[in-house]
């Protein structure tokens, strides 16, 4: 399958990832998702490194830590959001991760003193964060502040393990291994959620949507991480932000999430903001933070 192919069929698993962690969150906490998510991530990851003879051991745990920190961090808020949001509006602010990583370029030229900022990236989080008003506006209206900045932090924490997973990959750390530990961290953080929220009795159904939330993630992680490898870095990011466009119509049919003309005007914001976010750092870089879309 090309990769334009594989991108979108990635983008698709997601948002139905998406909906299944919606369903489940009428039964379970966001903690006990996340736990059952990285389980089954981990048990799949444990069988595809003894497949493909990849060796599980790292020189480098201190990284990994630090990769786990953040990256469950913001899965556990992004599932938090969903639960809580519009499914569209939970995935939108988490597709902030673009610009958060553009708005981190610009304070790393400032703090360090040795590059001139680029003003064409301070324009692109201005008009990220326009956006950011414009969807969150009905949520804010709702009394749902909360659970809005709980989405948007889980974007900023995305883009921090994003640029964490960069830095794994060039210190010689394969995909499989970084997504086994990050794996592993979820069922700790998750592990010590319901130590003190308690776990609840599960149903047929429960257990259904539990494991298909693993499955999907990680099935959507391989696919978006082999359209990124054979692709190229911005046609592959304008089509993962399809992801955006399949949970709207998620919302829409299965949740009767009201289609707000200026939450749409938001996201079609973001979504530019994005883009452009995505071309500026690529011509910098040179297309080097193509393996951290592996995982979120």
């Amino acid at each position: 399958m090309p990769a334009a192919g594989l991108m979108v069929l990635a983008t698709l698993l997601f948002a139905t990832m998406g909906v299944c962690i919606k369903l489940a969150s009428v039964q379970y906490g966001s903690g006990e998702i996340v736990l059952y998510r990285s389980l089954t991530g981990a048990l799949l990851m444990l069988a595809w490194t003894r497949w493909h003879g990849i060796r599980l051991a790292t020189a480098v745990p201190s990284m990994h830590f630090w990769r786990g920190l953040s990256g469950v961090a913001a899965l556990s808020l992004w599932f938090y959001a969903i639960g809580k949001l519009p499914l569209a509006t939970a995935m939108t602010l988490n597709y902030m991760s673009s610009v958060w990583m553009a708005m981190f370029l610009i304070g790393g030229g400032v703090l360090l003193g040795s590059a001139r900022v680029d003003g064409r990236l301070v324009a692109t989080v201005l008009i990220g964060f326009a956006g950011v008003a414009l969807v969150l506006r009905p949520t804010v209206e709702q009394q749902q502040a909360w659970h809005g900045l709980a989405g948007l932090v889980s974007g900023m924490l995305a883009a921090l393990a994003y640029l964490q997973v960069t830095a794994l990959g060039r210190a010689g750390e394969p995909e499989a291994r970084i997504v086994f530990y990050f794996s592993l961290g979820g069922i700790a953080a998750g592990l010590l959620t319901t130590a003190f929220s308690g776990m609840h009795a599960h149903t047929a159904s429960g257990v259904v949507l539990l494991v298909a939330v693993g499955v999907l993630a990680t099935v959507a992680q391989l696919l978006m991480t082999r359209a990124y490898r054979t692709g190229r870095t911005l046609a592959n990011a304008s089509l993962q932000y399809l992801g955006i466009v399949f949970s709207v119509a998620y919302g829409v049919l299965l949740f009767d999430d009201p289609l707000d003309p200026l939450a749409l005007a938001g996201i079609a914001l973001i979504v530019g903001a994005g883009l452009a976010a995505t071309l500026l750092r690529t011509r910098a870089t040179r297309g080097d933070d193509a393996t951290s879309t592996f995982d979120s």
